[in-house]
């Protein structure tokens, strides 16, 4: 792909509206620009479905956007899949059945969309850039990138968060929230907290400039 800048979207744990004013602060150019979303969509938010939908919309009318997945994707999609029901409602995701049930036309149609199925089995692990990884929740020290497990991916906390390990580029990473973003050396965290009252974050590349809303 080639495009002018490079955008990433911290978690947005179904705050749509933030995520809709953060949007259109950033300036982005779908025809150039690359859009990124780090995961941890649903969950805990008042409007899981809506920020799905927002996204696929934005998707119709460009390629230029990657989705990660998120713990909590992951989550929901064992929870439909029967494979562990119990973790997803435990950590937020009685909200988001609640954002499809208000919708449903009727009990005869699906709870889930197929769009936003496909959406969810869509997600990717990570994206490497030319200076940066993008990852959900990060990486485990002294494995390499290839080797690295999806569960790390998307689960990890204090054995990358505090971890100096050069992983060969700049790391952003999400799932983790801070009251701002995380700068380190080897790492770069954008969880800034959206869905606990604080920043719904953006980080702009190459500039390395931080776009963020707060809830009105």
């Amino acid at each position: 792909m080639s495009e002018k800048k490079v955008f990433v979207v911290g978690d947005i744990h179904g705050c749509l509206e933030m995520l809709k004013r953060l949007i259109d602060k950033i300036e982005w150019d779908p025809a150039n620009d690359r859009l990124i979303f780090i995961g941890d969509y649903i969950d805990r938010g008042e409007n899981s479905k809506g920020v799905i939908d927002y996204i696929l919309k934005l998707k119709e009318n460009t390629s230029l956007i990657q989705c990660l997945i998120g713990n909590h994707e992951q989550m929901f999609l064992d929870y439909l899949s029967g494979v562990d029901p119990q973790s997803s409602l435990a950590n937020g995701g009685l909200s988001t059945l609640r954002s499809y049930e208000k919708v449903r036309q009727s009990q005869d149609d699906p709870l889930i969309p197929p769009s936003h199925l496909d959406f969810f089995s869509s997600l990717l692990s990570m994206i490497e850039l030319k200076n940066h990884y993008i990852v959900h929740a990060g990486f485990r020290p002294n494995i390499r990138i290839e080797d690295q497990s999806l569960n790390d991916m998307i689960w990890i906390r204090e054995e990358f968060i505090y971890s100096d390990y050069d992983f060969g580029k700049v790391v952003i990473f999400g799932h983790t929230p801070f009251n701002s973003p995380l700068i380190m050396k080897n790492k770069i965290g954008i969880d800034t907290g959206a869905v606990f009252g604080n920043y719904l974050t953006c980080l702009e590349l190459p500039e390395k400039k931080f776009h963020s809303v707060r809830p009105k």
